[in-house]
Parts: structure tokens; C-alpha cells; sequence
């Protein structure tokens, strides 16, 4: 098909605005599906995004669509919304010429639809901002029309009103992203190259590759070239997703869709890179992606130390459909064997866990999740870590510094006082105020991310009452008076309960942190202290008491030197039990650390 015809676009919006059902709607609407296969959710393949309703994975779709006797190509690639997965959009971005922005028409403007709007706009995409939900009793849809104005800067009046639920208006939008979104490029005379968006593994065909095409063509038998991994292979089937895979002849110039060419690993595939013939190459490759960046760090065990070499497995197949995770082995002496594993955020970290469980029947112990920090050695070198246990000898160190990060918040006006209370507990530093609308504001802080990754979002949605919503992006490494803080169990120190505080709120945090241990440690037959250290001093302790029977119960009378002797054996019985006897900690222990301060 002509370029002149091929639209590419993404739709991004704030999770839950609506995005997975314009989505639906616009293919119920050119026919791609029909009337009794329209379900809710149609793109999201994965259990736990029906489950949750939120999209995790980016994906295509191609629609045909005729208009004034004109046949087109709608390719649309749908992205994640929440946070966490920032990175799936940007990469969506880069393989389109358009993007439709949707609002909630009674949320109005959020965090992450700012962040989505920016990214589109550093892509130099054609925006289409359209007002979901405008059925809903609680729609405003002036209002939030003109807080896009005065917070994307996009004009009141260009924006389509919308209910993609029922159906209002979505065949205008359908007309407007065929006129406003440009058409791609005609490179069709030039050499082979097609950017790699997404790729995903499966168990009988291998490698399966979403690619956009913006120059030549891709067609099976063709010997191709991967320019990042240098490595050639060779095609044997092209397709384009309708919604399921269906094989062509030939992916052509601007199209959007897969390939397969017997690859085995996806370790093989690098998304971003770009392919091209190999006989008759392309000059210069693509510009590709930032490789993304794991923020959220946590060590995972198995409960049943047996159950290693399968947890070792799950998170192989894993890796294999999610580049953004990695893991490498750990052990400790408290928990046995297990894996260090890196997230972009706290909610990746819970869906990985809830698919290693769910998929493969293993119970994970979890320790508390940890950022990465920087530090700075006394011989000038800078080595990155992201676990309390690599941090070297306090001796060694001339500096350590923690991750900053830009943190939006937009919220009612009347939470600015709780949350500023909040961010200060939480040493966030203010930037700047924006008043989006008589009712709204919008606040941009400087915020350590060690303090807003564990639970600044539910304090903040709590005290806000549901209202509020965040985006934040990682800036910059900032020196901070930071230390190590141990927490020792029976006199011997537990790893995988240290953690890095900063010295102006250790005491309190260690504090807080034993007395919530001593509540769940059982009792044993000994004594047990527990004490919260930096270096080689102790800055709290608590102790468990040792259950005592009572050895006195059969003395009836006489000398209270009796009663002295029998407790002193008793002692003593206590003591040699107590240089022998280990502590059992329960799981639920290691998540007293992740529990809020403010309690």
C-alpha cells in the first residue's frame, strides 16, 4: 500500500482514562473485530492486566479503514499508562507520527498524562487530545478542556468529545486521525530498515519481533542483518497483527508489524536496534532507544529452599518477555539462596511476584526493596550499588550519594498543607506551584527516591482522598549523609534486614523498625535482644523475653536459699541454651522493614 495511506499512532493517556477502550471501540469500529468478539480489554493478552485492568505490555494492532473512497491503513500501538512502565511509551512513540492524548472528562488532567504528553511532544508527534467518558454524570468537559489548555498548551477548542463506551463520537475521532496524523515517509526505493519496538518469545517459533518499517521492505527468504547484536538471519514469515498474527506476502514502507527468522534467545534481540539487508544494508542505523533503567531493587527467596532451581527457571522464562527485569544470584546467610532482582518500579516488583508465584507455584520471601546509591571511593573511583550488603568498609568511602528525582503531584488545592507535611517528612524540596484550575494544583518537588518509592504513593492518595496522582523520573546522583544501618538478631547481624538511612532520622527509623521485629519474632526459650547499629554503635534495642517455667512451683516453705539455687540452675540451663540455640525468623519479619514510619 501507499504510504500516502498508513497512519501510525499510539494512544497514550493516565492509567484508567480509558486508553484499552478507545482502543476497542476503534477496531469494533473499522471491523478488525466483530460485534461477538468485542470484549472489554481486547489488547490485553496477559491475565493480570484483565485482572487489574491495567495495560502492562505495549502492543500493535493494524485496522482498515475506507473514508471518502479512500482505503487506509490504521496502525495503532497501545501502551501502558502507569508509571512504572514510562519507558514501553517512549518506546511506542518513536515507531509512530501521531499519538492520540486521552482525558478523563470528570478526572480532568493527571500526573502521567502530562508525562505522556511531554514525551509525545519531544517525539515530534502530531497530538489529538480527545475527552473520554463525556456520558459520566460527573463529566466536566469545559472544565478539563481548559486545563489541557493551560497545562499542555493545546487549544480548548480541538479537542473530541468522546465516550468510547458507548460509542459517541469515536467515528469523528476515527475521520481525525486519518486527516490529522500525517503519513509516514516514502523511503520504499531506499535500502531495508525497520526499527525493532517489542519483541516476545515463543516456545515453538522463537523470537517474535514488532518492528515499524521506514525504509524498504521485509519479505520472507530475505538474509537480514541485526546492526546493534552484527548478527544476519534469515526471514521466514512476515505478518501484521489484525488483531491476531496473520502472515503476508511482504511488509512494505511505514507498516507496522512482526517477523520471525529462527532466533533463539531473546537475549539475541536488542529493542531499538535496527534491521537491515544483508546484502545491501542501510548507511546508518536507526536512532534507538535508552536502555531502560531499573530503579526499585529486592532480593527474592524461596520460601522452601528446595524450590531454587525452579525459581531459577521462572525467572529465565521471565527475563525472556520482559528486558526491563534482571536478576543475579544471592545468598544469605539468614534466608539460604536466592536472586538479587532489579524493577523500574514498585509496581513492576509486584507483578513480578505475583507471576512467579501465580505461574509456577513457588512462595517468595521478599526483602525490603532498596534504590540504587553511588559511591565514591578515597582513590577517586565511583561504583553503583543497590543493596545495603555491597556497601564497602565506611573507611574506604569519601562520599555516598543517593538518587534525586523529579516529582510531579497534581492534586485539589485544599491537600496542599497534608502534602507538604508530607513531602517534608520525606526531605522533598519544592520547586515550583502551578494552579491548573480554580480547584487543582500542581506541585513539582525534588525528592530523594529512596523515600517516595516504598509507600509515598498510598500516604499521599490517603490523605488526599483518592484525588492525588505523581509521576516522577530520576534526575541526577546528590551527595547525602547517608550510613548503613544493621539490625542484629540474638547479637549477629541479619543482611537482609540492613538498610540505608539517613543519619538525621536512623535513630528514629531504627527505633521503630525493632520494636515492630520484636512484635514479630515469636518468643523462644532464651532471651533475645535487638539492636539497631551504625558502625559499632548501638542506637536502639529491644528485647524478647524468654518463656520461664516456674522451677519454684514445687517448693513448699524453708529457706529462701532453696528458691535462690533452683532459679540460679535455671539461669544457667538458659545461658548454655542461648550459645547454642539460633533464632527463627518468621517471613512476615522481613516485611516489617518495608511497613510506613509514620504509623
Amino acid at each position: 500500500m501507499s504510504t500516502e495511506h498508513i497512519r501510525n499512532f499510539s494512544i497514550v493517556a493516565h492509567i484508567d482514562h480509558g486508553k484499552s477502550t478507545v482502543a476497542d471501540r476503534l477496531m469494533l469500529l473499522t471491523g478488525t473485530v466483530t460485534q461477538r468478539e468485542f470484549h472489554q480489554q481486547l489488547l490485553d493478552s496477559m491475565e493480570l492486566e484483565r485482572e487489574r485492568g491495567i495495560t502492562i505490555k505495549a502492543s500493535a494492532v493494524t485496522m482498515e479503514y475506507e473514508s471518502e473512497g479512500k482505503k487506509y491503513m490504521i496502525n495503532l500501538i497501545d501502551t501502558p499508562g502507569h508509571v512504572d512502565f514510562h519507558y514501553e511509551v517512549s518506546r511506542a512513540l518513536a515507531a509512530c507520527e501521531g499519538a492520540v492524548l486521552v482525558v478523563d472528562a470528570a478526572q480532568g488532567v493527571e500526573a502521567q498524562t502530562v508525562a505522556n504528553a511531554y514525551l509525545a511532544v519531544a517525539a515530534d508527534l502530531e497530538i489529538v487530545p480527545v475527552l473520554n467518558k463525556v456520558d459520566l454524570p460527573a463529566a466536566q468537559p469545559d472544565v478539563v478542556a481548559e486545563e489541557i489548555e493551560s497545562v499542555l498548551g493545546i487549544n480548548k477548542n480541538e479537542c473530541f468529545h468522546v465516550s468510547a463506551k458507548s460509542g459517541i463520537g469515536m467515528e469523528e475521532l476515527l475521520d481525525a486521525i486519518v486527516t490529522l496524523i500525517p503519513p509516514p515517509e516514502d523511503n520504499s526505493d531506499k535500502p531495508t530498515a525497520a526499527l525493532i519496538f517489542d519483541s516476545h518469545f515463543d516456545g515453538y517459533r522463537g523470537v517474535i519481533c514488532y518492528v515499524r518499517m521506514f525504509a524498504g521492505s521485509l519479505r520472507p527468504g530475505q538474509k537480514i542483518r541485526l546492526m546493534g547484536a552484527n548478527r544476519s538471519y534469515t526471514v521466514t514469515e512476515v505478518g501484521k497483527f489484525a488483531p491476531r498474527m496473520t502472515s503476508l506476502e511482504e511488509l512494505g514502507c511505514g507498516e507496522v508489524g512482526y517477523f520471525i527468522g529462527n532466533i533463539k534467545s531473546l537475549a539475541d534481540v536488542n529493542v531499538g536496534d535496527t534491521v537491515t539487508d544483508e546484502h545491501h544494508p542501510t548507511d546508518k542505523a536507526l536512532p534507538g532507544y535508552e536502555p531502560p533503567m531499573q530503579m526499585v531493587f529486592s532480593d527474592f527467596y524461596p520460601a522452601d529452599t528446595g524450590d531454587y532451581p525452579k525459581m531459577k527457571i521462572a525467572f529465565e522464562k521471565l527475563s525472556l518477555n520482559d528486558s526491563s527485569f534482571t536478576f543475579a544470584p544471592q545468598s544469605s546467610p539468614a534466608l539460604g539462596f536466592g536472586f538479587r532482582c532489579g524493577f523500574l518500579g514498585l509496581l513492576h516488583m509486584e507483578i513480578i511476584q505475583e507471576r512467579i508465584e501465580r505461574e509456577n507455584d513457588i512462595a517468595v520471601v521478599q526483602t525490603a526493596p532498596t534504590v540504587s546509591y553511588e559511591v565514591l571511593m578515597t582513590d577517586g573511583t565511583v561504583m553503583k550499588i543497590d543493596s545495603p550488603s555491597q556497601l564497602p568498609d565506611m573507611s574506604v568511602i569519601e562520599e555516598l550519594r543517593e538518587p534525586i528525582a523529579k516529582l510531579e503531584i497534581i492534586m485539589p488545592k485544599d491537600s496542599i498543607g497534608p502534602v507538604m507535611k508530607l513531602a517534608d517528612q520525606r526531605r522533598c524540596v519544592l520547586v515550583k506551584t502551578d494552579y491548573i484550575s480554580s480547584t487543582r494544583v500542581m506541585m513539582e518537588f525534588r525528592a530523594p527516591l529512596g523515600e517516595i518509592v516504598y509507600d509515598f504513593y498510598d500516604q499521599l492518595k490517603g490523605m488526599t482522598h483518592g484525588y492525588a496522582t505523581m509521576d516522577y523520573e530520576l534526575l541526577e546522583y546528590e551527595k547525602s549523609n547517608l550510613v548503613k544501618m544493621d539490625i542484629l538478631v540474638n547479637k549477629i547481624a541479619v543482611d537482609a534486614l540492613s538498610v540505608i538511612v539517613h543519619r538525621s532520622n536512623a535513630e528514629i527509623r531504627g527505633r521503630k523498625l525493632i520494636q515492630r521485629l520484636r512484635k514479630a519474632i515469636p518468643r523462644h526459650q532464651f532471651e533475645i535482644p535487638l539492636q539497631a547499629a551504625i558502625g559499632g554503635k548501638i542506637i536502639a534495642r529491644e528485647t524478647i523475653k524468654g518463656y520461664r517455667k516456674d522451677v519454684t512451683a514445687k517448693l513448699y516453705g524453708g529457706d529462701i536459699t532453696r528458691k535462690m539455687k533452683l532459679l540460679k540452675k535455671q539461669k544457667e540451663g538458659k545461658k548454655r541454651m542461648k550459645s547454642v540455640g539460633s533464632v527463627n525468623i518468621p517471613q512476615e519479619a522481613f516485611m516489617t522493614v518495608l511497613k510506613n514510619d509514620e504509623e
